[in-house]
């Protein structure tokens, strides 16, 4: 698809941060990719704790990690930050006790990149 270098890497680390939030906080997610000629669209959804405070934790540093998760070298409260950085769209759909589903977006035609 010659798709730029430099938005494929800023696609692997929004998707990154992404799976690493489910593999810590939820118990199962599933994610689905679609690829056009024009863009990526990513979809996580997970079955977790949901995210009592969208807002707080789009703050670079806020985390809810656990301790043992801290201690495998996750959890600095990156994960959401680096992901809005990294794509065009960002939509997030959370209920408390139940999951989050994350929708994000990024454009194969931005020439600011």
């Amino acid at each position: 698809m010659n798709i730029d270098q430099r938005l494929i890497k800023k696609i692997v680390v929004a998707l990154y941060e992404a799976e690493v939030n489910i593999v810590a906080h939820a118990y199962e997610g599933v994610v689905d990719v679609e690829i056009s000629p024009s863009q990526i669209n990513l979809i996580l959804r997970d079955k977790g704790p949901g995210i009592p405070n969208v807002d707080e934790a789009m703050k670079e540093g806020f985390s809810t990690a656990s301790q043992k998760v801290r201690e495998m070298g996750f959890g600095a409260g990156m994960g959401l930050p680096n992901i809005k950085k990294n794509v065009d769209l960002l939509e997030i759909e959370t209920t408390v006790g139940v999951g989050t589903t994350l929708k994000m977006t990024k454009f194969f035609n931005d020439a600011t990149e």
